[in-house]
């Protein structure tokens, strides 16, 4: 096989930094093919069968030594293993800059910062969502059909400004990012390398924008495939522009026209389409602004199936081995249904509580179908808001309110946990903060935003700072506050919806336990007189309620007054409050029979009035007709 050499207007991913002024930008380079930076890589053509399309030398090119091909593994996981080759580093060109050169490896490594793929989805789906500023109104993900095998690939497009030529270029570079609003997600400038290199081996985008007055679209392909197969020791992205302020597609020659011409090729051999016409015909949905990306080669698991799956589920995504691992360990029917576990394996699931508030005029179109959000907060009971006032600077200080309460299913199972979002976004669901194995405070769910910590590159986490850490002890603090005041609503709950599971009734809807709302036993929940707020203030350890929940009116007599109430443990104040509540239960069964005897009573007295006056008017008529009839008397 030979490798042809042609003049190319190549693309090569630097590293920036946005906090150095002197940038480095990607550059498009008018040099003989793979020759970037003062270096020669030679481009091969693609096999047949493999990434890309067999096509013919020109016959005016010349032919240069192929380098070996290198497989590609198809699972993720592995598809970083191979040997790197001894490349010649050559000096930077006459007039340029060293530049540190980027091995394709780095990408796969790079990508290992996802270790789950739902985490990679939800990086494409900020993006989008941080476009709203910019008047989008949706983002789609879809699962399409591509090439002669029809393959599955992923689809993600939005309606955003979208990216001219400048900004497609800075997308595909390493570290750049102009996402410094405190609304934005975005802000390492990594998330599109990492998030589509993730899902699979290859990754073209279509964009459209009007910058100043001039429309353009423009096309990139990030392919390990074609890095791979053609021995490159640099990152190389095609990239092609047409102007189409006159509506029609233009080439922009940013060097010559063979060189936009070579970088066309390139993409046509390594993408699913065949033509340039195909390839245009990609942004007829785009309209006038807008972005798709379109994944291709997705990953395959260890078996060697799709890490995806879409045929469980025609309106979802599922994580194949996750709902594999559900089926299996399935619990009970409550355990199953709930949303801190459907999260793991149902893309519709994890979309549907990945943002905290609701956007007016945007939706998140998963298949076809829009997601239905999914706001926690408002699925509790006994809702009590805790404001937390950390210090972040030295005289900086920063509000934070979290809510807490038991979810409705709440059942001897362990969910619990903090939801924890900043900038609106969830980077941990369902956080248990209590480490000791005890199954107290399940059911107990909090729903927080912390935007005065900063997540970790891939936000499924948060660094693990002091703030974090500060934040951790006041989310146990709060969890084993909440359990403690409301142990005697928690034993309720719990048992009421394990009788409920037991009987086969765990579908139907939650209704509450038979305890009345304002009972003085359980206090006033926010649901019926607004929420308890708690305040934990630098420096203060105690939490002073506004509204504290009695532990029990009938309980301080019981125990000896309250200064016996003070010097009981947890657990003995968790029992005195059982047989609290069942007394009141049985005293309340009694009023019941009471009050069925007293209508009882009533009705019969009733019915006895009745028959007396009945009674008592027969005898008066019978005494008015004994007296109309005189007795015969002597004259």
């Amino acid at each position: 096989m030979t490798s042809v050499k042609a003049t190319v207007d190549l693309v090569t991913i630097d590293s920036s930094d946005d906090d150095n002024d002197d940038v480095r930008e990607v550059r498009a380079l008018g040099t003989q093919a793979g020759e970037v930076g003062g270096y020669s890589a030679p481009v091969v053509t693609p096999p047949p069968g493999f990434g890309g399309k067999s096509t013919p030398p020109h016959p005016k090119q010349s032919t240069v030594i192929e380098p070996p091909l290198t497989p590609v593994c198809r699972s993720f996981w592995k598809a970083g293993d191979y040997g790197v080759g001894v490349g010649t580093m050559i000096g930077a060109a006459p007039g340029m800059l060293e530049h540190a050169r980027i091995h394709p490896k780095f990408l796969h490594s790079n990508a290992t910062s996802h270790k789950w793929a739902f985490g990679a989805i939800a990086e494409l789906m900020d993006n989008a969502v941080d476009e709203v500023r910019n008047g989008a109104t949706f983002v789609k993900v879809d699962k399409i059909d591509i090439g002669k095998d029809k393959s599955p690939a992923l689809l993600f497009q939005d309606d955003g400004s979208g990216m001219d030529p400048d900004g497609l270029r800075k997308c595909m570079s390493l570290g750049y990012s102009s996402k410094k609003t405190n609304s934005t997600i975005g802000q390492y400038g990594n998330g599109f390398k990492t998030s589509t290199m993730r899902l699979g081996a290859d990754v073209i985008v279509f964009s459209r924008a009007i910058r100043e007055g001039r429309a353009t679209q423009s096309v990139g392909l990030l392919s390990y495939t074609f890095l791979r197969r053609t021995g490159q020791d640099d990152v190389i992205v095609p990239m092609i522009d047409f102007d189409i302020s006159n509506h029609w597609a233009e080439p922009i020659t940013s060097g010559s026209e063979r060189s936009w011409l070579s970088n066309l090729k390139l993409i046509l051999d390594w993408s699913p389409f065949a033509s340039k016409d195909e390839l245009l015909w990609q942004f007829e949905d785009l309209k006038s602004h807008g972005t798709k990306i379109i994944i291709y080669n997705l990953w395959l698991n260890d078996e060697g199936i799709y890490e995806l799956s879409f045929d469980d589920d025609d309106k979802d995504i599922r994580l194949r081995d996750e709902t594999h691992q559900q089926k299996l360990n399935q619990r009970n029917a409550c355990l199953q249904s709930h949303i801190s576990y459907r999260l793991r394996y149902s893309l519709r699931a994890y979309a549907s509580v990945l943002y905290l508030r609701k956007f007016p005029n945007f939706q998140v179109i998963l298949r076809g179908n829009p997601v239905e959000q999914y706001e926690i907060a408002n699925s509790l009971l006994y809702i009590q808001v805790v404001t937390y006032r950390p210090q972040v600077a030295s005289n900086t200080q920063v509000t934070m309110e979290a809510t807490i309460g038991f979810m409705q299913e709440a059942c001897d199972v362990g969910i619990s946990g903090f939801n924890v979002y900043h900038k609106n976004r969830l980077i941990r669901p369902f956080w248990k903060v209590m480490h000791d194995g005890s199954s107290k405070g399940f059911g107990v769910i909090g729903v927080l935003e912390a935007n005065f910590i900063e997540p970790a590159h891939d936000k499924q986490d948060f660094e693990r700072s002091p703030l974090y850490i500060r934040l951790e002890s006041r989310l146990k603090q709060m969890h084993s506050d909440y359990v403690r005041s409301h142990c005697n609503l928690y034993d309720h709950l719990r048992q009421h919806n394990i009788n409920k599971v037991r009987k086969g009734l765990s579908g139907e809807r939650f209704t509450g336990p038979s305890m009345q709302l304002n009972s003085p036993l359980v206090g006033r929940p926010d649901k019926i007189t607004g929420a308890h707020q708690n305040v934990y203030s630098p420096g203060n350890h105690n939490v002073s309620s506004e509204v504290q929940v009695p532990i029990g009116h009938a309980g301080v007599s019981a125990v000896g007054g309250s200064d016996g109430v003070e010097s009981m443990s947890y657990d003995q104040l968790c029992e005195e409050n059982k047989k609290l509540l069942l007394r009141c239960e049985e005293h309340k069964q009694k009023e019941v029979e009471l009050k069925e005897m007293i209508s009882k009573v009533e009705k019969e007295l009733e019915e006895t009035r009745s028959k007396c006056a009945s009674l008592s008017s027969h005898i008066e008529s019978r005494s008015k007709q004994l007296l109309s009839v005189r007795p015969s008397g002597r004259t």
